[in-house]
């Protein structure tokens, strides 16, 4: 039974690039996606389809592909794929850009999610606040709005405008100006590519080649990155206790999908091996797990609905207990304090 770093050893031999891989994968997501936001526009009528339904499907299938290259993305940010790659460093600069990903917040966040995953007094930031039952009944009704508010189901769904456009570009420039000037930058491409398409396209098009793609995107990498930390069966721990391997093993879920929607979201649902090693390119996930036994043991949870309704209903951790728990026992528990 491996545990701790000779378990992290055991997965080495998988955080080897098999560099055209990273390209094959990376190119290919590329062209379908430039291809479906063209057919957004000139989608041909097909076997007497109106192009309206056409079009549609190619700004469905459009957010799926940002999906899956916000993933290559993330891994190109590990430093795990295209190292010092000139091309690739291009590509993605200016995929963050489009993606209304301002670098100097996103990688600064999220590799502190890695460091600090589920610890209990910093895995907030670059990820869901987590409060402890007693911290939150302990709180202001503005700070428990507040908290409540991040988490809720709405903000995951508005995410390309909650969590994006405002939390990504406009807070983090006004916190810090110098720092993060990059997302003002952001913010201003995004809204100019919006305005260039509604003058030259009209509002359609903007709709369809712009809004849906990055809103259905936004709400679906939202909605994973919460269920991959906020799950039936996950656990956090005091700063004191904590544990890299534990917490990956833990902490992060593993999401079983169809063939389908494991390639549109490039193997991210096999979360809890890449907060193992972070070094793994997406590529090779599913097959780490498969040779190394105890991956295979993980906690899980899927986007079947009666899973997606267990994750949103969690909303702080009971140390006592040792879980997360819902409305339900937090309004018995503070029933209880006000008596």
């Amino acid at each position: 039974m491996l545990t701790g770093k000779e378990l992290i050893l055991a997965t080495k031999p998988f955080a080897k690039e098999i560099r055209w891989k990273s390209w094959f994968h990376t190119l290919t997501t590329l062209i379908l996606l430039i291809s479906s936001i063209y057919g957004t526009i000139y989608f041909p009528i097909i076997l007497g389809i109106p192009t309206i339904f056409g079009r549609i499907g190619c700004s469905v299938f459009a957010a799926m592909l940002l999906a899956r290259f916000f993933i290559i993305f993330h891994d190109y940010q590990h430093h795990t794929i295209l190292r010092k790659s000139f091309g690739a460093n291009v590509i993605f600069t200016l995929f963050g850009v489009y993606m209304v990903t301002p670098p100097s917040i996103w990688k600064r966040s999220h590799d502190h999610h890695h460091n600090n995953n589920a610890k209990l007094y910093s895995a907030s930031i670059g990820s869901f606040p987590i409060m402890t039952k007693q911290k939150f009944m302990e709180a202001s009704k503005g700070d428990r709005f507040e908290y409540l508010a991040v988490r809720h189901p709405l903000n995951m769904f508005f995410a390309y405008f909650t969590t994006f456009l405002y939390g990504m570009c406009v807070q983090s420039f006004l916190s810090n100006k110098r720092k993060h000037w990059d997302s003002l930058v952001v913010l201003i491409v995004h809204i100019s590519i919006a305005i260039f398409l509604v003058v030259h396209f009209g509002w359609l098009t903007w709709f369809l080649t712009f809004f849906v793609p990055f809103f259905l995107s936004h709400m679906l990498g939202a909605y994973l990155f919460y269920a991959q930390h906020n799950f039936p069966g996950v656990t956090f721990k005091n700063n004191v206790d904590w544990n890299y391997v534990n917490a990956a093993l833990e902490s992060s879920s593993f999401m079983p999908m169809n063939p389908f929607m494991q390639w549109v979201t490039a193997n991210i649902g096999f979360h809890h091996i890449h907060h193992l090693n972070s070094k793994i390119p997406f590529y090779r996930l599913p097959e780490a797990m498969a040779t190394v036994p105890e991956l295979q043991k993980a906690k899980t949870t899927t986007l079947k609905p009666n899973d997606i309704i267990a994750c949103l209903k969690l909303k702080v951790w009971d140390p006592e207990q040792n879980r997360m728990i819902g409305f339900d026992e937090l309004n018995t528990a503070l029933g209880v304090a006000g008596n």
